[in-house]
């Protein structure tokens, strides 16, 4: 009688020693797919970096006498490739954002650079990259979304907390992405 007991015991040890490895192997792939969303975030931000000097440097050469924005640009740049986490990739975001709307308008004064084939792939490559933006935060918020729910559902959750994995931030939009665009001709 003692040996059925004592096998019972070790098929239940065994049993849960192995459902607790899965979990956890659960944990980490879910993980690991939210930081692998995370990179192709910070892929396509660097891809935009790396595309706004070349357009700089063509707005410059029409409009020299405009050095102010070309500052923002630097700078919300460099903000912007020195960002860690989701959170200050948000606010750099923003920031580029808004100096690289004004270097849009900036061109929109100048009729020739408009017409520069140069200007004009430079641009398209540009919203190119905006929409690979885009997408790579919709599928890095997506992955945050599924492993947030993953770790809150039962049994998950128990076993989460005993592992040490906990919710995960979104990527969010400034508050000021929110504000309708005026238009005024």
């Amino acid at each position: 009688m003692k040996k059925i007991v004592v096998i019972g015991v070790v098929v239940l040890l065994v049993a849960f020693g192995g459902c607790a490895v899965s979990k956890y192997n659960s944990f980490v792939q879910a993980n690991e797919n939210i930081d692998g969303a995370w990179a192709q975030v910070e892929n396509v931000l660097q891809r935009r970096a790396d595309l706004i000097p070349n357009l700089v440097e063509t707005v410059k050469g029409y409009a020299a006498h405009e050095t102010q924005i070309f500052t923002a640009v630097a700078e919300a740049r460099a903000k912007l490739l020195a960002a860690k986490g989701p959170a200050e990739a948000s606010e750099a975001n923003a920031g580029m954002t808004s100096a690289l709307g004004r270097l849009l308008a900036i061109s929109e004064q100048y009729p020739n650079l408009k017409a520069n084939e140069n200007f004009v792939r430079l641009q398209d490559e540009l919203a190119g990259t905006e929409n690979r933006i885009a997408v790579a935060r919709m599928r890095y918020n997506d992955a945050v979304r599924e492993y947030n729910a993953f770790i809150k559902s039962f049994p998950h959750v128990v076993y989460a907390r005993a592992f040490g994995f906990g919710k995960r931030d979104y990527f969010e939009a400034e508050a000021k992405a929110k504000d309708v665009p005026q238009v005024k001709f």
